[in-house]
């Protein structure tokens, strides 16, 4: 479980081919306390660190990961949003994020406000349920609050902060961004779909 609370930003620095699958090094602040087999967010996905080698870790996508992500868009120097998973005793400064991407939308506009920066993120509206006005959402694992709510659109405010301190400042105009969706919105879906039924 995570939070989006960005705490650095890694580098891509190898990438490999696998069967289907795809290997990442990456270099970051944080790589030489990780422990091998520990879950971490990456852009929001969660991935488990499978090999340390002083300031760089080690990640292994599978092709549902890579389908489902932006990871597939990954090249050497790509930069990455990175969040160890929330301590039990640690407090829940964003919201409740799994690390489990639901789907990657494209950033259609990216315009600065005297001070902030505003991004409208259009994504399949397949998934229109899941978006409220102020409700919560993970873009590339940050948690960010949503307003502007159309079918298959919304938009988030970027303080500076969060731009100086995550790769959201180098995000641009027909960049995938990773999408997971409130995890409460989606248990009141699925009761709502099926509201008689265990399933």
């Amino acid at each position: 479980m995570f939070t989006g609370i960005i705490e650095c930003i890694g580098e891509v620095k190898d990438i490999f081919s696998e069967n289907s699958n795809r290997i990442f090094w990456i270099e970051s602040p944080l790589s030489n306390e990780f422990k091998e087999d520990q879950s971490v967010s990456h852009n929001g996905v969660c991935l488990t660190v499978d090999n340390i080698n002083g300031t760089r870790h080690r990640i292994t996508a599978i092709d549902e990961t890579l389908q489902k992500s932006n990871l597939g868009t990954w090249k050497t120097g790509s930069l990455v949003n990175i969040e160890r998973c929330l301590p039990i005793n640690g407090r829940l400064d964003g919201h409740f994020v799994q690390g489990h991407v639901d789907t990657a939308g494209t950033c259609i506009k990216k315009i600065e406000k005297k001070g902030s920066w505003e991004l409208e993120i259009e994504f399949s509206p397949d998934f229109a349920a899941l978006v409220v006005e102020k409700g919560s959402i993970s873009l590339n694992g940050i948690s960010l609050t949503i307003f502007n709510v159309k079918k298959n659109k919304f938009s988030v405010g970027i303080i500076p902060y969060t731009f100086e301190k995550t790769s959201i400042k180098h995000t641009r105009e027909g960049d995938l961004v990773n999408i997971e969706f409130d995890i409460l919105g989606k248990y009141i879906q699925r009761k709502l779909l099926y509201p008689h039924t265990g399933y």
